[in-house]
């Protein structure tokens, strides 16, 4: 039976599609990874794996929870770009089931060499990447071909992460560049959902709606090209008066971009805010990097205004958003959901603005809180069924 016409699905709900299986163990790992970084990181723990702690951390937010999110995202966003059938049943058991284990194989807890280990992390996002390349041509979806090559770029971005800290111990290219590749994603995708959105949402409230979001035109192009540039650049030269204004200039450029769409009238529904509200620690993480290289900012504000606020905000917010969406909820956060995404806020803008240990300690606990309400109130509808009606669409 073909792709398009496939026996109906019988299988657990929760690998009925892409994203239930893979926003769950994204957010229990988020939830459960930030605040064990804290015990090693006192000194308590050391695990037994490839990575020292601090790669470690780095690597699990930016290559073990990330590509979950990443991951489940596109298997939910492709089906709707080229209108062929879900993911679902045993592949992607296996595919979750290789997620895991490269966790568990980058904490030691195999007993695998450091080739063994790369091997078995990189599995997931290989496959990942063949997946969306294969589905996106098979759908002939051409337009949507441009976020595989940033898909791919961020796996080869592990593989050379992984590959430095065998030659020299630490990570430093590999780190930068699957950093400037995340960044890219969420220009990418943040650019075409979070405009579209906040129309959607500006329309359906009035007959007469107002200023509505700038549709993608050449500034946005221009903007996208200057980031790209910028990251590049970093990757190879992240200490350089070039760099430094390359950085600052892409960052206010995202800043210009964003506030074209008008972000500021959709304060009463929070769902949508949020989009906002993450993909703006976007450009300000660039300009603290950009002042960073040009020695007159830390490099960890940079880091963690992009890494807690930018990354971990939008993929919380694009998980909320989908995972009641696409399970037939009402789209409407409420404040346990509303609550969730300002601790993750918050944590970015503690970790920035109190970088002393007690600091380090309040902006963790707020993380991981944003994550459990998440875990706990998503946990039952991921894993289970939809309900027999769709209902109408809310704040």
């Amino acid at each position: 039976m073909n792709k398009q016409n496939p026996a109906p699905y019988s299988g657990p709900a929760l690998f009925s599609h892409g994203f239930r299986p893979l926003f769950l163990v994204a957010g229990i790992f988020a939830a459960l990874v930030v605040p064990l970084w804290m015990v090693i990181w006192t000194g308590d723990l050391v695990l037994d794996g490839p990575f020292y702690g601090l790669d470690w951390h780095i690597h699990e937010m930016l290559f073990g929870y990330t590509s979950a999110v990443i991951a489940g995202f596109l298997f939910t966003a492709i089906p709707n770009w080229t209108g062929r059938m879900p993911t679902r049943g045993w592949p992607l058991m296996v595919l979750t089931a290789l997620w895991l284990l490269g966790r568990l194989a980058v904490a030691g807890a195999l007993g695998l060499g450091p080739v063994a280990v790369m091997v078995v992390d990189c599995a997931f996002m290989a496959a990942i990447g063949a997946m969306v390349t294969v589905e996106i041509v098979a759908g002939r979806n051409w337009s949507n071909l441009k976020v595989v090559a940033p898909v791919l770029l961020y796996l080869v971005s592990n593989v050379i992460f992984h590959l430095e800290v065998m030659v020299s111990g630490t990570a430093d290219y590999g780190r930068r560049m699957g950093i400037a590749m995340v960044v890219m994603l969420i220009l990418l995708i943040g650019g075409r959902i979070i405009p579209s959105f906040t129309r959607n949402w500006l329309v359906k409230q009035s007959p007469k709606p107002g200023a509505l979001p700038v549709p993608f035109g050449r500034f946005d192009a221009v903007s996208l090209g200057t980031v790209l540039l910028a990251v590049l650049v970093w990757v190879i030269w992240p200490l350089s008066l070039l760099t430094g204004g390359l950085l600052v200039l892409a960052g206010l450029g995202q800043g210009a971009r964003m506030l074209r769409w008008r972000g500021w009238r959709v304060w009463s529904s929070p769902l949508v805010l949020m989009l906002h509200v993450a993909f703006g620690f976007i450009p300000a993480g660039l300009v603290a990097l950009g002042l960073a290289a040009l020695g007159v900012w830390p490099a960890a504000s940079g880091f963690h205004l992009l890494g807690i606020g930018g990354f971990g905000g939008m993929t919380l917010a694009v998980m909320m958003r989908a995972s009641l969406g696409h399970t037939g909820r009402d789209l409407r956060a409420g404040p346990a959901l509303t609550l969730a995404f300002a601790c993750v806020a918050l944590a970015a803008i503690v970790r920035v603005a109190a970088p002393l240990p007690s600091g380090l300690w309040i902006a963790a606990l707020l993380w991981a809180t944003g994550f459990l309400i998440f875990v706990w109130r998503f946990a039952p509808v991921l894993s289970g069924p939809n309900p027999a009606r769709r209902q109408p669409n809310g704040r």
